[in-house]
């Protein structure tokens, strides 16, 4: 670590920097990649991506550094230009947790991804790099223009003006009958994934609709749209694997990181792990985290058919299963 350090105080003062108040060098590095691997995979992924905000506040110990905003908040400092990101940073006193992997709009629009460090966060390089991906997503979604008022639309914050109700909303989880229908429709949906054929995906979407209908409406609204948004956040996290494994050179600094892995074998484990989940839901355990590889699910199962289901994504917002009936 203090060879790390040292090697690195010497590359930021010969760039003008201030080498105390910036990030290591593996965290630039980290997301300088997030960075070029968006550039890369972007529009190959999902259709218009490219044309989201990138801003992100990276959070060590101490300090918290934020890069890409067009406007810097009150009580950042200047820390220079990073010649790692080809950026300027601007920092301040560490105000959120280490461990944050999450998406709002910390500073007002637009939403900023707050990221941990990769050790915090119980992640490798490769896999925090995929997650700040996924967080990016989330910067698509919520720059929609109709994103916030089609959201109060669905009725569901109760009064809520912090956003915590997309946590906490009560859903029946405990429910047995909910569960063991989410159950069974999910172990359906992994076996048609496993073994696609036209019908079986007609008569999935059948199911699905009628363990919909089984839920109050605004159960119903609620579920669609965690799978809307968290859902099909995972699957575009899933494909970004997938193209970068065949598509996307890592750099050298990248590369020579401690815990280097290969694209190719991040996104085998990552399919394979909501395959895992699909097939063995606990929704009464896992709760609102199960809406994740349900939802991803789902966005593969569309894709079977055809990829112009995204093109709708943005537009007719929130129920996964409108895009399966045309």
């Amino acid at each position: 670590m203090k060879l790390t350090l040292m090697v690195f105080g010497l590359l930021s003062l010969s760039h003008g920097l201030i080498a105390q108040a910036v990030p290591e060098a593996m965290d630039l590095i980290r997301l300088a990649e997030a960075f070029r691997l968006a550039r890369v995979v972007q529009s190959t992924v999902w259709p218009g991506w490219e044309t989201a905000p990138f801003p992100v506040l990276l959070v060590d110990a101490e300090r918290e550094s934020l890069v890409g905003e067009s406007v810097v908040p009150r009580g950042f400092t200047p820390d220079g230009y990073s010649a790692i990101l080809q950026m300027d940073i601007w920092s301040r006193p560490r105000q959120f947790d280490q461990s944050l992997l999450a998406t709002f709009p910390a500073f007002g629009p637009p939403a900023v991804i707050v990221m941990g460090r990769a050790e915090a966060t119980k992640k490798t390089s490769a896999t925090w790099v995929l997650t700040v991906l996924h967080e990016h997503f989330h910067q698509f979604q919520t720059a929609d223009p109709k994103y916030y008022s089609e959201v109060e639309e669905l009725g569901l914050a109760g009064g809520d003006q912090t956003g915590m109700w997309m946590l906490n909303y009560p859903f029946p989880y405990q429910s047995p009958n909910v569960a063991g229908a989410f159950a069974a429709v999910s172990r359906e949906l992994a076996q048609v994934l496993r073994r696609p054929s036209p019908p079986d995906r007609k008569r999935f979407w059948q199911s699905y609709n009628a363990f919909l209908d089984g839920l109050s409406e605004r159960d119903r609204r609620y579920l669609s749209f965690q799978v809307w948004q968290e859902g099909v956040a995972r699957y575009v996290e899933l494909r970004v694997a997938e193209v970068a494994a065949d598509t996307f050179t890592p750099s050298l600094e990248f590369r020579n990181l401690p815990d280097v892995q290969p694209f190719s074998a991040v996104s085998d484990a990552m399919r394979a792990e909501i395959l895992r989940e699909l097939e063995s839901p606990d929704l009464q355990k896992q709760q609102r985290a199960s809406f994740y590889a349900f939802g991803a699910g789902l966005a593969l199962l569309l894709n079977q058919d055809s990829d112009s289901w995204k093109r709708r994504y943005l537009t007719e917002k929130f129920f996964l299963e409108q895009y399966a009936a045309r």
